[in-house]
């Protein structure tokens, strides 16, 4: 580990990885307790035209995405809240549109070609730059700002809609709140485990401490950890293995959800049962 941080593009990377380990389970905590798990992947396909669309601007790609991306999700969630159209189905135009729209926009760029997108589709964590990750802190941030002073309405929100409403909550704006952040969240692991990969990230570690824990405090705190050893030990394994970082981070999540579908189950047959009367 000491050998790795001799490197000064592993340590950014290492800064980077942080950050979207601890943000990304925060606000994916409440999507998938809202059962909005796949918005990410929808999110993701639209910040990929976001990308293009910095390359054929010639302005920085992470902040055409990050415009984009809050686009998409303000118009899937109003999409999802008045239109006839389902949730699942709003994703699937998002899926669709977003892939159509990135390749269009990187054919018209000066220059462009599909293989400019990659570093974004599946993460290059060890080009991250300084400007990316004082981009990345930002928006970190700005995600774990919204958590914190919205999370009690947020958690009502994600409870039980109808109950939110009933309390006088903003429940429209809870929910633009929930999507606009989801965007942020994307836009900031997309260099670290790429587009195609970025869901996993906001949603494999709350699964995992969901085997373990049974307060939604304690589900977020701890996948929040789960989150950061995921990510750190992914970079640390990518860097010496000479394997994709975003993979072997996901791949890691998986594991770790595995070993705790294992722990769990093993506690609950633990546990002594009630002799009935």
């Amino acid at each position: 580990m000491i050998d790795l941080l001799q490197y000064e593009f592993m340590q950014r990377a290492l800064i980077a990885a942080l950050l979207v380990g601890l943000a990304a389970p925060a606000i994916g905590t409440f999507m998938v307790q809202r059962r909005l798990a796949l918005l990410g992947d929808g999110i993701g396909h639209v910040a990929l035209t976001g990308v293009a669309l910095g390359f054929l601007t010639g302005t920085a790609p992470v902040l055409t995405a990050v415009a984009v991306s809050v686009l998409g999700a303000v118009a899937i969630e109003l999409v999802r809240e008045r239109g006839r159209t389902g949730g699942d189905v709003a994703l699937a135009l998002l899926f669709y549109g977003g892939i159509a729209g990135g390749v269009l926009l990187i054919s018209l760029a000066p220059g462009g070609s599909n293989s400019n997108l990659l570093y974004y589709l599946f993460g290059s964590i060890s080009s991250v730059t300084t400007e990316d990750v004082w981009v990345i802190a930002l928006l970190a941030a700005a995600v774990l700002g919204v958590v914190t002073f919205f999370g009690r309405e947020l958690y009502v929100l994600c409870q039980d809609e109808e109950v939110a409403k009933a309390s006088g909550l903003p429940v429209r704006f809870l929910s633009l709140l929930i999507a606009v952040t989801a965007a942020l969240t994307v836009v900031i692991a997309m260099r670290v485990v790429g587009l195609l990969l970025v869901s996993a990230l906001m949603v494999v570690p709350v699964a995992t401490s969901q085997q373990i824990t049974r307060s939604f405090r304690s589900t977020m705190l701890l996948s929040m950890l789960f989150g950061m050893a995921a990510t750190v030990s992914g970079l640390t394994s990518s860097f010496y293995v000479k394997v994709p970082s975003g993979a072997i981070i996901v791949v890691i999540a998986l594991g770790g959800f595995v070993l705790a579908l294992g722990l769990g189950r093993f506690v609950r047959r633990s546990r002594p049962q009630e002799s009935s009367p």
